[in-house]
Formats: structure tokens, C-alpha cells, sequence
């Protein structure tokens, strides 16, 4: 016995002299600082090479978009009265932009669009929360806010324009329209959505229904009530659009409907591509809002 007592200790005296002899090296290593990040450091943080992803993917079918377009307007659709290259919608955008005419037609949209949007998402927002949390106002109200949903709004603008006149009042009145729903809709399904565990442990705890309301119930509801601004905004420009359409002096959608009259095709296009250019910057401003303030959730991907 004493003979494999001994042969077992040697073995493992054998095993841990070289783990012993590199942790007495380790201890006589002199410390080093630590060589300042470069660029080339930076650009292998993962946080880099995500940032320039979203940045890169986007451009690059941006700018397969543009050259195609140039392609075709050059070589396959020449006829001028119903296609114009990229050239000539850049070169009329240039000549708008220095009469002075484009930068009115954007402000008058542009202001169109904030006063419906900001009206439909203080009312939207309201009536959401006030559908979502009370089952008899959903039973009185919510077959009509369907039913208005799902009404086009073409039929409605012009006793609109006729009621308000061919101001700006008008037209926000339009994009309210179509941008409220999609707010109110979202923002009662996440109410009635709440997890109703939350709601019993805040009940368990003596919360009052103004603190289950304003504790529980509004943050659950923060993504639906977000999406469906974002959803909004979409709409708003589609109610923008709609409204000039039918009787304006200026705006985007005036100037595309008198390009589309007179077969001013790179005018057309110009004022296509600036509610375009509108649409995904508030777009965005809504998902950095949306980014902010639901700093919580992890993104989900399956690349």
C-alpha cells in the first residue's frame, strides 16, 4: 500500500511541477500597459462591425437602385412622356430647388404632415388607451372605428375640402385621418395585451387602478404605441398625397399632379422621390425614438 501511495503523490508532483513552474514565471513577468486601441482595434469590435453592416446593406442596394434606373431610362424605356433617367430627375430637382418652387412645395407638405400626425398620435394615444383598458367603451366604439378604417379615404377628402377649404387645414385634417388609426388600434391591442401576471402582482401589492393604468398597463404598451406611430407617419404621407390631389395651391402632391398634367416626367419623379426621402427620415427619427426608449428588448436576428 505504502509502495502505491507513493507511486500516486509522484505522478501528480510530476503533473503540477509544469503548471507550478509557469505560474512562478507568470509571477516574475513584468507588468505591461496595456497599447492604446487603434483604428484597426476599433474596426474588430463588434459593435463596429455592426454598425457598418447596417450602414453598408442599405447603400448597396441604394446604389445597384440608382444605376439600374439610369440603365433603363438611357436604354429601355426612352420615350420621355412616360420614363425619365435619374439625370434628368437630379437636373429638374436642381432647377425646382433654384426658382425656389421645390423648398415651398416641401414646406407646405411638411407642415401638412407634422400637424396630422402630432394631432393623430395625442388622440390616438388617448382613445387607445381608453378603448384598451375599459371593455364597455370597446364594445360601444370599436365596430365604427373599423368600419371607418376601413373606408377609403378618397371618398372622404373632398367633403372634407369642401367643409375646411383648400388650406392647410384641410390636408391635416386628411393626413389625421389616415394616420390615427393605425396609432389607436395598436396602442389598445397593447393595453389588452398586458401580461396578467404584472396585473396581479400590482393588485397584490395594493396598487390602485390609476397606478395599474399608469405603472403597468402604458409600459406594456409602449411597443404596439410606437409601431403604430411609425405606422402612422407611412399613412400620414399617403393622406398628404390624397389631399393635394383634390384641391391645393402647393405641396408635393400638387406638384406631382401638375407634372403629371403637363408630362413633366422628371418633376414627377422629383416630387415622388422627396415624399419618399420624407417618409424614411421620419421613419427613422421614429425607430431612434423607438431604440431609446425600449433599451430593454434584444433584438432578435437569425442571421
Amino acid at each position: 500500500m505504502a509502495k502505491v501511495k507513493d507511486s500516486i503523490l509522484t505522478r501528480a508532483a510530476a503533473k503540477l511541477a509544469p503548471i507550478s513552474q509557469e505560474t512562478a514565471l507568470e509571477q516574475d513577468r513584468p507588468v505591461t500597459l496595456l497599447a492604446p486601441s487603434t483604428d484597426a482595434d476599433a474596426a474588430e469590435r463588434p459593435g463596429f462591425a455592426l454598425r457598418w453592416r447596417a450602414w453598408r446593406r442599405p447603400l448597396t442596394t441604394l446604389v445597384i437602385l440608382l444605376v439600374g434606373w439610369e440603365l433603363i431610362g438611357r436604354y429601355v424605356l426612352t420615350n420621355p412622356l412616360f420614363f425619365a433617367p435619374l439625370s434628368q430627375v437630379a437636373l429638374s430637382a436642381i432647377e425646382l430647388w433654384r426658382t425656389g418652387e421645390l423648398q415651398t412645395h416641401i414646406w407646405v407638405s411638411f407642415s401638412e404632415l407634422v400637424e396630422g400626425v402630432a394631432v393623430a398620435i395625442i388622440f390616438g394615444v388617448a382613445a387607445g388607451v381608453g378603448i384598451g383598458i375599459s371593455q364597455r367603451t370597446r364594445e360601444y366604439v370599436e365596430v365604427y372605428i373599423t368600419a371607418l378604417y376601413a373606408t377609403p379615404l378618397v371618398a372622404v377628402t373632398p367633403l372634407l375640402i369642401l367643409w375646411l377649404g383648400i388650406g392647410v387645414v384641410s390636408k391635416a385634417a386628411v393626413v389625421f385621418l389616415t394616420a390615427v388609426f393605425p396609432i389607436l388600434i395598436n396602442t389598445a391591442s397593447g393595453v389588452r395585451a398586458t401580461d396578467a401576471q404584472l396585473i396581479e402582482v400590482a393588485q397584490s401589492f395594493c396598487a390602485t387602478r390609476r397606478q395599474i393604468i399608469t405603472k403597468v398597463m402604458l409600459p406594456a404598451s409602449v411597443p404596439f404605441m410606437l409601431t403604430g406611430i411609425r405606422l402612422g407617419i407611412g399613412r400620414g404621407i399617403v393622406g398628404v398625397v390624397v389631399g393635394e390631389l383634390f384641391g391645393a395651391r402647393a405641396g408635393l402632391g400638387y406638384l406631382i399632379f401638375t407634372a403629371g398634367q403637363t408630362f413633366d416626367v422628371p418633376a414627377l419623379f422629383v416630387g415622388i422621390l422627396t415624399l419618399a426621402i420624407m417618409g424614411v427620415g421620419l421613419t427613422l427619427a421614429a425607430e431612434l425614438v423607438e431604440r431609446r426608449a425600449l433599451r430593454w428588448r434584444r433584438p432578435v436576428s437569425m442571421d
